[in-house]
């Protein structure tokens, strides 16, 4: 399964109730294809307030993705959890509505083993038929899957992928060890370019939703040889890379991303608490970020 090289992990609209809104849902998915040039969106990720989502919330906007998409781009869904047998049924739930690939997260809060990642992305993966992409995210979940990890975990037939937050250093040692045809995503927006560089195959990103074209032209140019011009596109780009996470200290994502859309012309809503809206401060500094 090819996902293509730009991921976007997509936020769920919320009307004035704190409920989806569904028509909101349908106008940014096109506008994530059709504007921001994605070519996979993962639905119900961190980035889509999944803690905060039912399961029949999840399985609901699985379907939907999937026919507001209709074959345009990969519609991958985010059912990882620290419970296992809770996945299985919401990865199972998943492939019934037609998804293109699931998104695994590593168990957080409960910090298991190294093996004890193993046995629960084998279990998952024993229970599906589709293409499985690693999460590793560290500073999230509390715990870490390490390269020799995930390279063990590269071996099973439907393990295709990571997005590894980690470090160039990891990210470096899994390319390096991984089976072919198996592809490395960064999780940070920030090292893109730097990680296209060591062999990573994309980027599972947040700022496409605001600067998804430009982020397209650089990784093309890069895969074309412009170099020069990749790193002209990603310093150009940086700032809203960083400080979308940073503003003017770090905020949790999605929460600026959403006032973000909103200034572009695609309000999706608020966010669900235990999530908080922006506060003015910044708010301010979003506005001088995206008018640049």
């Amino acid at each position: 399964m090819d996902f293509g090289r730009l991921i976007t992990a997509m936020v769920t609209p919320f009307d004035r109730n704190g409920e989806i809104d569904w028509e909101t849902t349908e106008r940014l998915i096109q506008y994530l294809i059709d504007e921001q040039k994605s070519d996979a969106l993962v639905v119900s990720g961190t980035t889509g307030e999944s803690p905060t989502l039912t399961d029949e919330e999840k399985i609901e906007l699985f379907r939907f993705a999937v026919e507001k998409a209709g074959g345009r781009c990969k519609i991958i869904a985010g059912t990882g959890s620290n419970n296992t047998k809770h996945s299985i049924h919401l990865t199972q739930a998943a492939e019934r509505c037609g998804v293109d690939g699931i998104l695994l997260v590593v168990p957080y809060y409960n910090k298991p083993s190294q093996e004890g990642m193993y046995q629960h992305f084998k279990s998952i993966a024993d229970s599906t038929r589709l293409p499985i992409m690693l999460y590793n995210v560290p500073g999230r979940t509390g715990a870490s899957l390490t390269a020799e990890t995930t390279l063990r975990l590269a071996q099973l037939p439907n393990v295709t992928s990571v997005k590894e937050c980690a470090s160039l250093d990891q990210m470096t040692q899994i390319i390096a060890g991984a089976p072919e045809g198996f592809r490395l995503y960064s999780g940070d927006d920030s090292v893109t370019l730097p990680a296209l560089s060591i062999g990573a195959h994309g980027i599972v990103s947040v700022a496409s939703h605001i600067v998804g074209s430009e982020m397209k032209t650089m990784i093309e140019a890069y895969l074309k040889g412009e170099v020069a011009e990749a790193a002209r596109l990603h310093r150009q780009l940086h700032p809203i890379f960083k400080g979308l996470f940073e503003c003017p200290h770090p905020v949790p994502n999605p929460v600026p991303v959403k006032y973000a859309l909103s200034l572009r012309g695609m309000p999706v809503g608020g966010v669900r608490l235990p999530l908080t809206l922006a506060s003015e401060a910044e708010e301010a500094f979003i506005r001088r970020l995206v008018s640049r």
